[in-house]
């Protein structure tokens, strides 16, 4: 399946004795672009954070914040001291503020060193943050597939209107190729003004006029684009599908491009024009995948 690189992600776990929140978000970008907001306990295992962003995303622009709070954990104890002197603080400024109300006892607890506990349990282990940033980028993941699904069945819509597209103009080329030989033919008559004409030089003329009108191998090759597109599309491994349909509708633009140069009629110009326009809906899509 297929991912989109914009997606979103969110869980949360203790380390230590914080209460740790991770959202993970991403956006397009040529490139696994990290970008990470820790809080200054956890700087330490930057590296590891980094490394478990690159595990679950190929591609793109991923921007992982972290917020962490105390909570009172079982060891953890109350320096009393720290709890009067915040309690005398509070109600001093509320006093000369004028702000009516109690103290919320939870908003005293979790004031600047009024709980403690032991260095292990303060501190945690690179392996809690790393559990909840995992649960995090696998919310992600899921979203970005769910979005990838999305993406590659417009995908296949359009597609099919290039499809359509080339058929009529691989039917309307050979009425085409008549239509101009019988127009040179009669040109040529005409200029001639009963002068015999020399049919040899005649058939030489229409012979390369022929040639330069014919886009049976562009739209051969066209075709052969289509088939390489939809296989990246149902490629089971999705790394890198983002680029190769890149390449793919980079061939495809040549193609249309060759083949309007050479259509000289009107009809198909109308179809090359509406290929392109799809190829142009397929190349956004298409910069948001991995």
């Amino acid at each position: 399946m297929i991912r989109s690189m914009t997606g979103f992600g969110a869980a949360e776990g203790s380390v230590g004795a914080l209460r740790v929140a991770v959202e993970v978000r991403s956006v397009n970008h040529r490139f696994f672009t990290p970008s990470l907001k820790l809080p200054s306990a956890f700087a330490k295992w930057e590296g590891e954070v980094r490394e478990a962003l690159r595990r679950g995303v190929g591609r793109g622009h991923v921007t992982l914040s972290a917020r962490a709070e105390r909570e009172v954990a079982a060891g953890a104890g109350i320096d009393e001291a720290r709890f009067a002197a915040w309690v005398t603080r509070l109600r001093e400024l509320a006093a000369r503020h004028g702000v009516d109300g109690p103290i919320d006892l939870g908003t005293v607890l979790r004031l600047p060193d009024v709980v403690t506990a032991s260095a292990e349990e303060e501190e945690g282990t690179a392996a809690e943050l790393l559990g909840i940033v995992d649960r995090a980028v696998a919310q992600l993941t899921e979203m970005r597939g769910a979005e990838g699904a999305r993406l590659a069945e417009y995908l296949r819509e359009r597609l099919a209107v290039i499809e359509g597209a080339l058929e009529r103009i691989a039917a309307r080329a050979p009425e085409r190729l008549v239509e101009q030989r019988d127009r040179l033919r009669a040109n040529v008559q005409e200029l001639a003004q009963g002068v015999a004409l020399d049919e040899q030089r005649l058939a030489q003329e229409i012979a390369i006029l022929a040639d330069r009108l014919d886009v049976q191998e562009e739209l051969s090759r066209f075709r052969s684009h289509l088939v390489a597109f939809r296989e990246a599309l149902d490629a089971r491994e999705s790394d890198g599908v983002g680029k190769r349909l890149g390449f793919v509708l980079q061939e495809m633009l040549r193609e249309a491009n060759t083949t309007g140069s050479k259509s000289n009629d009107a009809a198909i110009t109308r179809d090359v024009i509406l290929v392109k326009e799809e190829l142009e809906r397929l190349r956004e899509q298409v910069e948001n995948l991995e």
